[in-house]
């Protein structure tokens, strides 16, 4: 389970089309819904400390997303890492995209604190669970799924110690004509 300190921030793509599908799960084993997150694709975490995000942050934030047009995404499978089990996009690119544009433009913030090589985009379900538990999910969500999202914005959230609350919302450039 990770561990949250207060001030850490967070950008991230909310897909409310999936909590009916694993709201349950994610509540049950999955520390960022215990504390206000809802299902969600991670775009950067640990993003700035709250702290170091001042008007100026916002609107290049605000300017970076505009630039980039809203996307439909499916969420057709579960993956796994070791102890996490997850969904896929389908299509990644867009996600992995607005991860490293941000990444290039914040380069002192690198996704996952610099841990991994490879951006994997995902909607985590569970978190900390051996594969027992990760078979008996799987199995449960394989009829539920795809789940269809439009991704329209990206929304900032902020760690006050006990929960995450979203501090601010980036609209995506206007969609394909």
């Amino acid at each position: 389970m990770a561990e949250f300190a207060p001030g850490q921030t967070a950008l991230v793509i909310h897909v409310p089309e999936a909590e009916s599908v694993v709201g349950a799960w994610r509540r049950r084993f999955d520390s960022s819904a215990a504390h206000g997150v809802p299902a969600h694709v991670t775009v950067l975490y640990p993003f700035l400390d709250a702290d170091r995000v001042d008007a100026g942050v916002v609107a290049a934030l605000g300017e970076l997303f505009a630039a980039r047009a809203a996307f439909d995404a499916r969420f057709p499978a579960c993956g796994r890492f070791p102890d996490v089990i997850y969904l896929t996009p389908d299509p990644d690119a867009p996600f992995r995209e607005l991860t490293e544009a941000v990444a290039a433009r914040w380069p002192e913030a690198p996704p996952y604190g610099g841990q991994f090589e490879v951006i994997l985009p995902h909607l985590t379900v569970a978190d900390g669970v051996p594969p027992d538990i990760q078979d008996m999910i799987e199995a449960e969500l394989s009829g539920r799924l795809p789940v269809v999202t439009r991704v329209r914005a990206v929304a900032l959230e902020t760690f006050d110690g006990a929960l995450w609350k979203e501090t601010a919302s980036f609209p995506l450039g206007c969609p394909e004509v």
